[in-house]
């Protein structure tokens, strides 16, 4: 980065470590309260201010927007090798400014109010989600003590446990089986918190102009589309390419290369957006298991058809989310719809 005066602030929830860094000097390094940290950066002359990928780091970066400052947000991964000493809110201001001042840095884009809503609405859906596979599993594992087995699946959920409760003759005590009802009940309860919450998140993603062109791409659901959107920012702000936003999701292979020599091999497990690869992932396979049985009726299911035979259905898959996501940021990066290449007849 050519400007060599930086402000990096480690957040927290009341106090703030500031460092300021002037021609490679650390011109002023204290901690604020947040009161005297909006006051201080007030009277500052517009620079860039950096911040950590934390809680509460898009509000302060629209804060930082407001008072006429650049805001940059660096994930954690790109902050901790300039880390020195123990961790400590001095070192980690220190860290942040330094980081802030590296060539081809790579930084998260500030997110709008709107898309800070829609990803908390997100949140608490797979929240509700999760809790209702956590409930299941639990209703199912105590009564297989008991002897008592559930078919996979919701319905076969709801219609055997009623039975279950109902029935006098099996060993279930009467204290255990209370409980059992009042666990039932919560379940129903969350399987009606996320039909609510699904239903509230269709009717925003279906008035977010960005979501429905990309859920014009095979694959991509109501959730894919929001995941992407937020994941890639407004036209594609975040990344400078789609190879670069479908490296950062985890989607391109790992490549070791040394002496000229380049070696490929799978995706990197551990890297990336674990979950919205794998929602990705999953819509793709959908997808090319339908191509797999039929013949194809577009280019791009041509190409993923050849794919299949070469490579096998789960690879095509992971080649399909790829060619999603960078499908995706050339949508919103040249602002652009979903053209399907029909082969002809």
């Amino acid at each position: 980065m050519k400007n060599h005066n930086v402000i990096a602030i480690d957040l927290a929830k009341s106090s703030f470590q500031v460092c300021h860094l002037r021609d490679g000097e650390a011109v002023l390094e204290r901690s604020f309260t947040r009161n005297q940290l909006l006051k201080w950066l007030a009277r500052q002359p517009p620079t860039i201010v950096a911040i950590e990928a934390c809680g509460s780091a898009h509000f302060w970066a629209r804060k930082l927007m407001a008072l006429g400052h650049t805001p940059i947000i660096l994930t954690p991964k790109a902050v901790t090798p300039y880390r020195q000493g123990h961790k400590t809110d001095k070192n980690d201001a220190l860290a942040i400014a330094i980081a802030a001042l590296q060539p081809n840095l790579k930084t998260v884009s500030v997110k709008t109010v709107e898309q800070q809503g829609l990803q908390g609405i997100e949140r608490i859906r797979q929240h509700w989600s999760d809790n209702i596979t956590a409930t299941s599993n639990m209703l199912r594992g105590l009564l297989y003590e008991f002897g008592i087995t559930i078919p996979k699946g919701e319905k076969a959920l709801k219609r055997k446990v009623p039975e279950i409760l109902e029935d006098g003759e099996n060993e279930l005590p009467m204290a255990f089986r209370h409980q059992l009802a009042d666990i039932y009940q919560c379940y129903l309860a969350l399987l009606d918190n996320l039909a609510s919450v699904e239903r509230q998140l269709t009717t925003l993603i279906k008035q977010q102009g960005d979501c429905q062109k990309l859920m014009a791409q095979e694959g991509i659901g109501p959730v894919n589309a929001l995941g992407l959107y937020l994941a890639l920012g407004q036209k594609g702000e975040s990344f400078k390419n789609g190879r670069e936003a479908s490296a950062c999701i985890g989607l391109t292979p790992k490549q070791y290369s040394t002496g000229g020599v380049v070696v490929l091999g799978g995706i990197g497990k551990k890297v990336g957006n674990k979950r919205l690869r794998a929602n990705l992932i999953q819509g793709a396979l959908s997808v090319a298991k339908v191509v797999e049985k039929r013949p194809p009726r577009t280019r791009k299911e041509a190409w993923l058809k050849s794919l299949i035979e070469r490579r096998g259905l789960r690879r095509a898959a992971v080649a399909l989310a790829n060619k999603n996501i960078r499908t995706a940021w050339a949508l919103l990066h040249y602002n652009k719809s979903y053209q399907v290449e029909r082969l002809v007849a």
